[in-house]
């Protein structure tokens, strides 16, 4: 008679914890970079309500100068620094005659921290729209934003 076999041998058990553990390290990266861009949106969306109000103050103004100073926008800008979360600070500044965004994350995400800046391009008083492109920032870099947002 012959013993009929039970279970699993040594080898086929180290095989399949072999599998497990090179899909682990291929999967837990990219999962990683996944939850970290999932929990910046929430500093780029900081920066939504500062954008509208900066926009219709320059709308009603046409000057830097005027936007800064707005009842509308000050308030949108306490709004997005109250925000909590994953959202350190958002400010708004004229450099070089742009208007500047600039958001930046809490340290939560991997003890990494990173920067959204967008800014309306040569802001002139001849120009009545303004158009906001991603300038620079550091979560780029890290896989959490792109230049088309």
């Amino acid at each position: 008679m012959k013993k009929q076999q039970t279970g699993f041998t040594l080898i086929e058990l180290m095989i399949v914890v072999a599998i497990i553990g090179i899909l682990a390290a291929i999967a837990l990266p990219a999962y990683q970079t996944y939850t970290n861009k999932a929990k910046f949106t929430e500093v780029i969306s900081a920066t939504s309500s500062l954008k509208t109000a900066v926009e219709v103050a320059w709308s009603d103004t046409a000057s830097s100068a005027a936007v800064l100073i707005d009842p509308t926008v000050s308030s949108a800008l306490a709004q997005a620094n109250n925000q909590g979360g994953y959202v350190d600070g958002v400010t708004l500044a004229i450099v070089s005659n742009n208007l500047v965004i600039t958001a930046s994350s809490a340290t939560g995400m991997n003890a990494t921290t990173a920067t959204y800046i967008i800014q309306a391009p040569a802001v002139a008083n001849t120009n009545p729209n303004l158009r906001w492109v991603t300038n620079s920032g550091s979560c780029e870099a890290l896989g959490w934003c792109s230049a088309k947002q």
